[in-house]
């Protein structure tokens, strides 16, 4: 999966980033579906282990332009899982309270304790995006807000959060094609915003504004993969073998009981 890592240090652009790419995948769709399905299980198997141990906690960040897949990630990625020990995170445009706070306030409150993964659908990288591409704050407030969230995830990792963060990335004809199925289909309209048209004319800014987050926001303790996220199917192998590599990476092991159990009789 390195492939799609953003290396630290290094420069990327979006354009030269293949929304249909499918790495070194040598399948097509059926065998990366049922590779989906090995890594969910092994996923509910490790996921299980960490929150057996209670020793690590995981933080997963999705980024993405209007319909990129946020949603329908989370559901077929961590589809199994046990819910005591995964949350998953919203962060919507900021309530008064939140607002009367730095805009770190309200993500730090719900980062995961130890043996919990928690997953953000969307994140603190709004106010490097949003905030920027329609001039919420000025330029000045908003540039200082990439060192700023360096530092908040390196304090994050220096006390043993895993941080892996995923920019879903499509383009802009897959979003044409997802934002008229959801017209077409009743049962969408509940997701079609009028909204989305106009964010969707601010396309050219906010690449720019997600190429400069990833370029400056991806450090060795807080890593940004740029996902292609036009096949769904590959979007969710990405992911799916991220999290589990990562988590086979931490060793664990269940507890020892408290109790020598070697004698006990259930009768």
């Amino acid at each position: 999966m390195k492939h799609h890592l953003v290396e630290p240090g290094k420069k990327i652009k979006l354009a030269e980033r293949d929304p249909q790419d499918t790495g070194d995948f040598k399948g097509g769709k059926e065998d990366g579906l049922k590779e989906i399905v090995k890594l969910n299980e092994k996923l509910q198997e490790l996921q299980e282990l960490l929150y057996a141990e209670g020793k690590h906690k995981i933080l997963v960040v999705l980024q993405a332009m209007d319909t990129g897949g946020k949603d329908g990630a989370i559901r077929r990625v961590f589809d199994g899982v046990n819910p005591q020990g995964v949350k998953v995170a919203s962060f919507k445009v900021p309530t008064a309270e939140e607002m009367a706070h730095d805009y770190l306030w309200r993500v730090h409150k719900v980062v995961p304790a130890n043996g919990e993964l928690v997953i953000f659908n969307r994140s603190h990288y709004e106010d490097v995006l949003v905030v920027r591409v329609h001039n919420y704050v000025p330029k000045e407030v908003w540039s200082k807000r990439y060192e700023q969230i360096n530092a908040f995830e390196k304090l994050l990792a220096e006390n043993g959060t895993i941080i892996l963060k995923f920019f879903l990335h499509i383009s802009k004809d897959e979003q044409k094609e997802r934002l008229q199925a959801r017209l077409d289909d009743p049962t969408k309209h509940w997701k079609f915003s009028l909204g989305d048209l106009g964010e969707r004319k601010l396309w050219d800014d906010y690449q720019s504004a997600y190429e400069d987050a990833l370029n400056k926001t991806s450090t060795e303790y807080a890593p940004w993969y740029v996902v292609p996220a036009n096949r769904k199917w590959y979007r969710d192998l990405v992911i799916s073998k991220v999290l589990v590599e990562t988590l086979e990476g931490l060793k664990m092991k269940y507890p020892e009981p408290k109790d020598d159990l070697s004698g006990v009789v259930i009768e």
